[in-house]
């Protein structure tokens, strides 16, 4: 595992390119920062400045090569490499909240954005026009929509929400695809179609994630639980609560296996192998060993009146000292992820080994 930091300023979000040389981050403000890698060090080879609030999702497309950019400002963005500069094009969202999250399609032909309009927005691409359209998932949702995630067929989308559910919903968009055909959780695919409504969740849901062959759905929520759907199974529910903080951001790095991480600030790692065998397995960081110097008593005791602690330091035992915001896939495919990245409120980045 390595660490690398950009700075101070907690980074919201990040998103690498296909061959992993560039990174795509935001450090909270409305701007989007695209780092190199130069030998051992990142160097900033663009500044993406097109918004005018706060940077809520990044996604970057590996085949076709484009960064999709949403914000509070309502606004999203799709970003083309033109004679070495990237060149956005304003998408049509028709939103009249905050964008909250944004994710491109595995097949690259749309993207899917979740705002706190209580809706989703699915963009595409129409050659007539010249322009970027969307159209609107909006029932049932009551609230904002926190995470996404595409189911491999390119159709179905996964979306957590502010209120408690996690849907999966068709996003057919008939004019530039072909009919889909029966998938586990469900053979009819009309767009906005409701496949799966998974209530009492118990908090918000933070993050979604599809497994590998798409028949399972992981979901984390602000309830520090672990959710499990297995359509495969008839859509049961495996669900299990842990004693840590709750986690933001979960992630299938084999058929079987789950990361999460959140405000615990380390990732985490389950095991799933069927219908109620939703297991912890261990805490991916490796605690550091901080050298005890001699402390006086004075010193001793004003640590415990302070903080009622003997320690004196401020640092976490974990790599990150801060929540972490964000996992990203950084090599391997899905069935067998070989390294992930994860982004954290103290700017850093940490590229994790994942032995299978």
């Amino acid at each position: 595992m390595s660490l690398y930091s950009f700075g101070l300023e907690p980074l919201s979000c990040h998103a690498w390119n296909k061959d992993r040389t560039q990174i795509a981050v935001s450090p909270n403000n409305n701007v989007v920062n695209i780092y190199e890698k130069k030998g051992k060090d990142w160097v900033k080879i663009h500044e993406l400045t097109e918004h005018s609030g706060r940077i809520t999702g990044i996604d970057w497309a590996p085949e076709s090569n484009r960064i999709v950019t949403c914000a509070s400002d309502r606004n999203a963005y799709v970003w083309t490499m033109k004679d070495g500069l990237w060149k956005p094009t304003l998408v049509l969202v028709r939103i009249n909240r905050a964008a909250t999250c944004v994710k491109w399609s595995p097949l690259e032909n749309k993207f899917a954005l979740g705002s706190g309009a209580r809706l989703i927005s699915v963009c595409y691409f129409e050659k007539e026009n010249d322009w970027w359209l969307s159209k609107h998932i909006k029932k049932p949702i009551r609230s904002t929509i926190l995470s996404l995630d595409w189911h491999p067929n390119n159709i179905l989308l996964a979306a957590g929400s502010a209120d408690l559910h996690c849907r999966v919903f068709s996003a057919y968009i008939k004019d530039i695809e072909d009919k889909p055909g029966p998938t586990a959780w469900g053979a009819k695919m009309p767009f906005g179609e409701v496949l799966l409504e998974q209530k009492d969740c118990g908090g918000w849901v933070h993050s979604v994630s599809f497994s590998p062959s798409g028949d399972q759905l992981a979901c984390v929520t602000h309830s520090s639980s672990v959710i499990v759907v297995d359509a495969a199974q008839s859509k049961q529910v495996t669900q299990l609560t842990t004693e840590h903080l709750p986690m933001l951001s979960v992630l299938h790095v084999s058929p079987t296996e789950l990361m999460a991480a959140g405000h615990d600030s380390c990732p985490y790692q389950f095991t799933y192998k069927g219908p109620g065998t939703l297991k912890f397995v261990k805490k991916l960081d490796i605690p550091k060993q901080t050298s005890k110097g001699s402390m006086s008593a004075m010193q001793h005791f004003r640590n415990l009146d302070k903080r009622a602690t003997e320690d004196d330091s401020n640092e976490l035992d974990t790599l990150h000292q801060n929540s972490i915001t964000q996992l990203c896939v950084v090599s391997g495919e899905k069935t067998k992820v070989e390294k992930f990245s994860s982004v954290g409120l103290d700017g850093a980045m940490v590229i994790w080994e994942f032995k299978h």
